[in-house]
């Protein structure tokens, strides 16, 4: 039986709650009265809020396109291709091409995986095209005589210079290809021994152009940066891909991990070197000609992720710059052709997606001033406008990633949920590294073709020693500081003013602006330390 004490102490806390928790909060910003209509927007405030909310609902529109590739996943996920309609009654003759540049601690894992892919090496040949300034070109030319030594269809090819980088290296070692088809991988691929069996078979039907399939991570658990970078691709590879290719619209090979008909590539116009995504490129000329993509999710393809946030950056700068320089060559000719609304809908969305990122610096300009305009306007407008609109821009990024995660590990996928805030807030934190790639893009600066780095290091156990390829950082981690700094005062302005529905938004910039940033300049700082009680016996690069 309860005691008068006991229910007098919860009286007052009851009290207390109302006067100043929830109820005291409630009542202050959505049903006082006193100051209504008291404020009256003037023209400097809608300078401010026209941009501001152009600004949002284009990226609302970015945010409801993934809702929408959701959609088209799952209404088309039984139309998924799985196995051939039929089979080759004799195998064709198939080519593999091997792009490297400076890969000394890959290459002879990648020469190894290829040399044990199950194919009649009568009807094989393997091309390792060596665009190379450094050791890996001995390394290399090792490993080739080496492996033709022991009976395997292995050459080894060097130009005289990097015209056209990658694309110039397999546009070269395609005139002295034998093939009728053509296999490629790049350095940090480690390709299964029935790879080719599982794809080469879908090109029984004459329509088709290219196979592509699913990039998979040797090094996923290495790190928590490598843990959310698997979790992006694998979004892209289960639903933008899977999404498209079911769904009857262009999508694309991804530069690996995919074969392509040879007749394919040459009557699209070949690889052409004016933009860094030379994959896309093609891909889309090869779908305006009338060829056909078929995407395998159910067949892997491993791959080595960046172990290091520069190295990343540069990762996601090429494809954001290559994007967008493939939409300005591509998008214009998709919109004239002959091809569906749908399709070419999709096309748009997908070439131009990287223009969220200055979008995102936009935004973060606007965001202080406009919350104080919006503030003295009224948290009921900020509910009913200004929340669904950042719900649509990010809720669906969350949701879009935590799907693909859970259709790949249908009894774990919940570990994801760990990482989604850090996704997203690494997404915010790559915005002026991809705003300045994107704006090169939309200005014509042309950049040569910068590799990702390749380092080996595949677990815990791998330690990294060499410096080798280490990119000097620049001034963009101070920059990703100092907006940090701001997305900071503009959580304490926040929370000074009781305005708590915008704060974990606001701290997802605090904490990605600073988290690029610090580990850009922190990254190698500390090479001596393992993450594991026994070294690596190799010494591997770090950075870019």
């Amino acid at each position: 039986m309860l005691t008068a004490a006991p229910i007098s102490c919860f009286l007052n806390f009851a009290a207390l709650a109302a006067s100043r928790g929830l109820t005291h909060y409630f009542r202050t910003h959505f049903l006082d009265q006193t100051f209504k209509n008291a404020y009256h927007a003037n023209a400097f405030d809608l300078m401010l809020l026209i941009p501001y909310f152009v600004v949002l609902v284009l990226l609302a529109s970015y945010g409801v396109h993934r809702y929408i590739l959701v959609y088209l996943y799952f209404k088309n996920k039984k139309k998924r291709t799985t196995e051939p309609a039929e089979k080759f009654s004799e195998l064709p003759r198939l080519t593999v091409q091997l792009p490297i540049f400076n890969e000394q601690y890959v290459i002879e894992r990648l020469v190894d995986a290829v040399c044990r892919l199950d194919y009649p090496r009568e009807k094989l040949d393997i091309q390792v095209l060596d665009d190379s300034t450094d050791e890996t070109i001995a390394v290399a030319r090792g490993l080739v005589e080496r492996y033709a030594a022991l009976g395997h269809p292995i050459t080894y090819h060097r130009r005289r210079n990097r015209e056209g980088f990658k694309a110039g290296a397999l546009a070269e070692g395609l005139k002295t290809a034998k093939g009728e088809f053509v296999a490629i991988f790049d350095a940090d691929f480690v390709p299964p021994e029935d790879f080719l069996l599982r794809t080469v078979h879908h090109f029984t039907d004459p329509k088709i152009g290219m196979v592509q399939t699913r990039w998979t991570h040797i090094n996923r658990h290495y790190s928590f940066l490598t843990e959310v970078e698997a979790i992006l691709l694998d979004g892209h590879f289960v639903l933008e891909h899977s999404g498209r290719a079911s769904s009857g619209v262009f999508f694309n090979f991804n530069g690996t991990a995919g074969l392509w008909r040879r007749c394919a590539i040459e009557e699209s116009g070949g690889w052409q070197h004016d933009t860094l995504t030379e994959d896309t490129d093609l891909s889309y000329r090869a779908q305006l000609k009338g060829w056909k993509f078929i995407y395998l999710q159910d067949v892997e393809c491993p791959a080595e992720l960046p172990v290091e946030m520069t190295a990343f950056k540069t990762q996601q700068a090429r494809w954001a710059k290559g994007l967008i320089q493939t939409g300005k060559k591509i998008l214009p000719r998709v919109l004239k052709s002959d091809e569906p609304f749908r399709v070419k809908l999709e096309a748009w969305y997908h070439l131009t997606a990287n223009l969220s990122y200055p979008l995102m610096i936009l935004l973060s300009v606007l965001l202080l001033p406009a919350m104080i305009i919006r503030f003295y306007q009224g948290t009921f407008q900020i509910l009913i406008i200004d929340l669904p609109l950042f719900l649509a821009s990010t809720f669906s990024i969350s949701s879009f990633y935590l799907v693909s995660q859970k259709e790949l590990f249908p009894k774990t996928w919940p570990r994801a949920l760990l990482y989604i805030p850090f996704l997203m807030a690494l997404g915010i934190g790559m915005t002026i590294t991809n705003t300045r790639a994107v704006l090169e893009a939309l200005f014509g600066h042309q950049t040569e073709f910068t590799r990702t780095p390749k380092y080996r290091v595949e677990t815990k156990k791998d330690k990294i020693r060499s410096t080798t390829y280490r990119r000097r950082l620049g001034w963009v981690p101070w920059v990703e500081l100092l907006i940090g700094g701001y997305f900071a005062l503009t959580v304490y302005y926040a929370m000074d003013n009781e305005n708590y529905l915008t704060v974990p938004f606001l701290i997802l910039f605090v904490v990605g602006y600073w988290y690029t940033g610090l580990m850009s300049l922190l990254q190698g700082r500390f090479t001596g330390l393992s993450l594991a009680t026994e070294p690596h016996n190799k010494p591997f690069p770090v950075g870019v």
